[in-house]
């Protein structure tokens, strides 16, 4: 097969007698360079992960090779070469979505914007193969909802739980149409759950929650302290970097929203006393730099510049939407 220039083993820099594993290794150092967080070029990373999600795939990969090989596809297509895999095709100049999707040094904020598909469906319509997701599923906004797991303490967990998909779809999802809020998934990092995860173009915060009296409480990146008395909130710090370690692509943020028994979702107050070692058993690196704690207030106002502040947060990413309704791993 003769590499053109356009190629998917250009763009991630490897041969085409490339393994699995060395794709993997290729596309994350690829990823990680070419992200908009990370000052890199959008269209830039849309090349190189629709080159992985096409390589990585023995079948996508046959065609690809084969399409590409015999010059009836780009190495860029929508068709045999990329079938199912054709994640990240940069919308046509002139187009709607290029007009929504957010470029670089463009200081408009575009997370009010509506939402932008990556990849766009209108294309399978035309014959470009099948989505990864129906279209109706990806325009819905909350995915799933709290789940009884075992039996003690479900009605508190599932009450919890429920003010944060409430709090979340009132103050976060009418402002951002874009973002998608997934409940109830299997964490890939051990056998518990993640309570929420919510997804808006690169950005994807993992929640959980907590309901606890009113009053004034110390966070110090481990604990909270509220008088003499200690209490350690879900621990989503692994959960967090293994998801990061799947999504390289995006960045990905930890939170945990504190509900007040009274509903006040000024309470309870929670101040920050961040350890100089960090969190997580006093090792540096630790909880308190990838989770913040939080009231439903805070909760409210810290994901809303999270998400809005990041690369094209109106576009909905729809590979990673698919793994998470997946339930991940």
């Amino acid at each position: 097969m003769t590499q053109g220039n356009s190629s998917h083993y250009q763009v991630l820099r490897i041969p085409v007698t490339a393994t699995d594993k060395e794709i993997k290794v290729a596309y994350r150092k690829a990823a990680r360079m070419a992200h908009p967080d990370h000052g890199g070029d959008p269209a830039a990373f849309r090349r190189v992960t629709l080159a992985y999600e096409t390589l990585i795939d023995a079948k996508r990969r046959a065609d690809y090779d084969r399409s590409y090989g015999s010059g009836s596809g780009g190495a860029y297509s929508t068709g045999a070469a990329g079938g199912e895999g054709a994640h990240f095709d940069a919308p046509a100049a002139g187009s709607r979505a290029s007009a929504n999707v957010r470029r670089p040094n463009t200081p408009r904020n575009t997370a009010a914007d509506p939402p932008v598909y990556v990849p766009p469906f209108g294309q399978f319509a035309q014959g470009g193969g099948v989505p990864l997701i129906p279209e109706e599923l990806a325009r819905q906004q909350v995915h799933g909802m709290p789940r009884k797991r075992g039996i003690f303490g479900a009605e508190a967990r599932i009450q919890r739980e429920m003010r944060t998909v409430q709090l979340i779809s009132r103050q976060i999802l009418t402002a951002i149409p874009a973002a998608r809020l997934i409940n109830g998934l299997q964490s890939p990092a051990d056998n518990s759950h993640i309570d929420h995860a919510l997804l808006a173009g690169y950005r994807l915060a993992i929640i959980g929650s907590m309901l606890l009296p009113p009053g004034a409480y110390a966070w110090n990146g481990s604990a909270l302290r509220h008088g003499g008395r200690s209490i350690a909130p879900p621990q989503l710090a692994h959960t967090v970097r293994r998801m990061q370690d799947i999504f390289p692509e995006l960045n990905v943020t930890g939170w945990t929203v504190v509900h007040s028994t009274d509903g006040n979702l000024h309470e309870p107050v929670i101040d920050q006393h961040r350890r100089s070692t960090g969190g997580d058993g006093g090792s540096p690196g630790g909880s308190q730099d990838i989770v913040q704690v939080v009231n439903a207030a805070g909760l409210a106002r810290g994901l809303k510049q999270f998400l809005s502040s990041g690369p094209a947060p109106n576009t909905v990413n729809v590979p990673v939407l698919a793994r998470l309704l997946r339930g991940m791993h």
